[in-house]
């Protein structure tokens, strides 16, 4: 084998699929995907081809042309993190044809019974692939190095409606020729069916594939976004509420870094079960319900997914070790956009949380400094296990670093330039620091490259934003110290990012009377804006604050989004021996609320603290 990705099968002598067509029907009763896949090479192909699966039932390989079976075979133990290597022995073929099913224990795939729904009367599932996940839906060369566009037949019931990361192209009664070998054409066309055709027509890395399925409506928002949610007016008009100004963030967008090519930038807000802020399935973003804020500040989450739509999805990181060409480079893209759109104001504070939490993963990879890096070795390693702000904003002062270097308008021509050079390719750290020294001549003089690359922590030359409100906010939380809470008057404009930079500066260490009287005056812990509450209840738990070990259960419970479960089961987990026990309890209640990434993790926490 001469593997082309620490965290795939596929093997770098193998031709990539460019190409895959999917029947995919869905049996809600047991929580299982029906599949067929047709996969097509760009050249015949004789020899074995490695695929990846994980959980995945594999029944039957044939020849599409002459519908003979073709051996396959699947290893006989799983790896870990990789799954098993499925084996098809082709003989000049250029295309195969893949019969498999997904169970409930895909990993890609929640499985929502109705009273986990917001509407509590249809079921519901939708996938998140990022990073290695695309595996247990279907078999793939499940590594980013592998682009393919896709045709996509969902049969599902008549009731529901499903969405994907693609463009729409009909909903109809279901035909037989489309079932492939997913099922018998008796079940794929039995009455009380549908099926929903999609289109990919743009070549995408498989972690990027995305669906939802259940009762979903929409609201139209701008000439290319409609936000979509389950059918729930309350949800649905706060959401198109928050994300109005999306269409005036794509045109800076396109101003910024050029021609949106994606054609449609449409919104899903999933159930809150969702693990992460946002992903950015190119078309149809997905969204975690907590940045519906009330105040239009969520829309800084759809900032960043936008801005994926150049810096991820169009250039895409070759490997996960490069994952930082994807966070990065968005996370800087994101800030331009909501400097444009919000001001310099705004994006000072972004920058500053950011570099708290930069400074606050220095403390978590303490005994693995490795995961400090930009461009971290990641072989045996899974990625959901070191998902971490160290990409997104070490990346983000990285290309920072390089704009005050040779200055913003030289750094818009070379980011422009990067982009149209790159799109629709996947790329590596080097390749990228040779297209910036050949374009940028003598940085490697004036920018240390390899500290910045391969050194571990923070580099010398790394810097906190500067502007008022921000020297203002860190100030304050060091005066809290000494025993100064911030006069009314001084938060009176505050909104969610402002109680969140001023949390996370507060030093460590306050007697619990402290916290108390803080969230008296400016109840934190009731916060709607779920970053504020999450902040004010991790540092309440770690000051020994028993009385928000209730709000702690009921976040806990009420949300899914891997960002809030982290420190709260943490900071639960290291403190006091009630607090263990809480952790571990309201995990078995809740477990199965979560997706299984964020179960995964949940579980490690625990695993390392209890």
């Amino acid at each position: 084998m001469a593997p082309l990705d620490p965290h795939s099968f596929t093997d770098s002598t193998h031709p990539l699929a460019t190409h895959v067509s999917l029947s995919l029907y869905f049996d809600f009763p047991s929580s299982t995907i029906h599949g067929s896949a047709l996969l097509t090479l760009p050249v015949q192909h004789s020899g074995p081809l490695f695929l990846d699966t994980r959980s995945l039932a594999v029944s039957a390989a044939v020849d599409p042309s002459t519908q003979s079976p073709i051996p396959f075979s699947l290893s006989a133990t799983p790896d870990p993190i990789k799954g098993h290597n499925l084996t098809v022995l082709l003989s000049g073929q250029s295309s195969f044809l893949l019969k498999f099913s997904a169970g409930p224990a895909s990993s890609a795939l929640q499985w929502l019974s109705p009273p986990q729904t917001f509407n509590k009367t249809h079921p519901f599932v939708y996938t998140q692939c990022q990073s290695i996940h695309a595996r247990s839906i279907f078999p793939c060369q499940d590594t980013p190095a592998a682009r393919i566009r896709y045709r996509a037949f969902l049969n599902i019931p008549r009731q529901l409606s499903a969405v994907m990361s693609a463009a729409h192209v009909d909903r109809r009664p279901p035909g037989s020729k489309e079932a492939q070998l997913a099922v018998d054409n008796s079940l794929w066309c039995a009455d009380g069916r549908v099926v929903e055709e999609f289109l990919m027509n743009q070549p995408i890395p498989p972690y990027l594939f995305a669906f939802a399925v259940g009762e979903i409506q929409f609201r139209e928002v701008g000439p290319r976004t409609k936000v979509y949610a389950e059918a729930v007016a309350s949800v649905l008009d706060a959401a198109a509420t928050e994300f109005a100004g999306t269409e005036e963030m794509i045109q800076q967008g396109e101003r910024l870094f050029g021609p949106y090519e994606w054609e449609r930038f449409d919104l899903l807000v999933l159930p809150p079960s969702f693990p992460y802020g946002g992903m950015e399935n190119p078309r149809m973003v997905f969204l975690t319900p907590t940045v519906i804020k009330g105040d239009a500040t969520g829309a800084q989450v759809v900032a960043h997914e936008l801005a994926h739509s150049w810096t991820g999805n169009l250039i895409t990181n070759k490997t996960n070790e490069d994952f930082w060409l994807n966070e990065g480079f968005t996370t800087y893209a994101e800030r331009r956009i909501v400097e444009a759109v919000q001001g310099e104001d705004r994006a000072a504070l972004n920058i500053g949380i950011g570099w708290r939490g930069l400074n606050e993963m220095m403390e978590r990879f303490k005994d693995n400094m490795e995961f400090t890096k930009l461009k971290p070795k990641q072989e045996g390693v899974d990625p959901d296990d070191i998902y971490s702000e160290v990409p997104y904003e070490k990346g983000f002062q990285f290309l920072w670093r390089i704009e005050r270097q040779i200055g913003r308008p030289a750094f818009d021509d070379f980011l422009k330039k990067y982009i149209a050079t790159f799109k629709f390719q996947s790329i590596d750290t080097e390749t990228f620091l040779e297209f910036l020294k050949t374009n940028v001549p003598g940085i490697e003089q004036q920018v240390d490259l390899k500290v910045w690359v391969e050194g571990i922590g923070i580099p010398p030359d790394a810097m906190e934003p500067v502007s008022n409100i921000y020297t203002k906010i860190v100030s304050l939380a060091n005066e809290f110290k000494t025993g100064r809470m911030p006069r009314e008057d001084e938060v009176a404009e505050w909104r969610g990012q402002e109680w969140e930079l001023y949390l996370e500066n507060l030093p460590k260490g306050f007697e619990a009377s402290q916290i108390v009287a803080l969230d008296e005056r400016y109840r934190l812990a009731e916060s709607r804006d779920c970053e504020v509450k999450v902040a004010f209840l991790q540092l309440a738990i770690s000051s020994g604050c028993r009385e928000y070990f209730g709000e702690a259960e009921k976040t806990l419970k009420e949300v899914g989004r891997m960002k809030y479960l982290r420190p709260l089961y943490t900071a639960l987990s290291k403190g006091s021996e009630e607090g263990k026990i809480l952790a571990k309890r309201v995990f078995a209640e809740a477990r199965d609320c979560y997706h299984p990434i964020a179960q995964g993790v949940v579980e490690s926490i625990l695993s390392k603290h209890l």
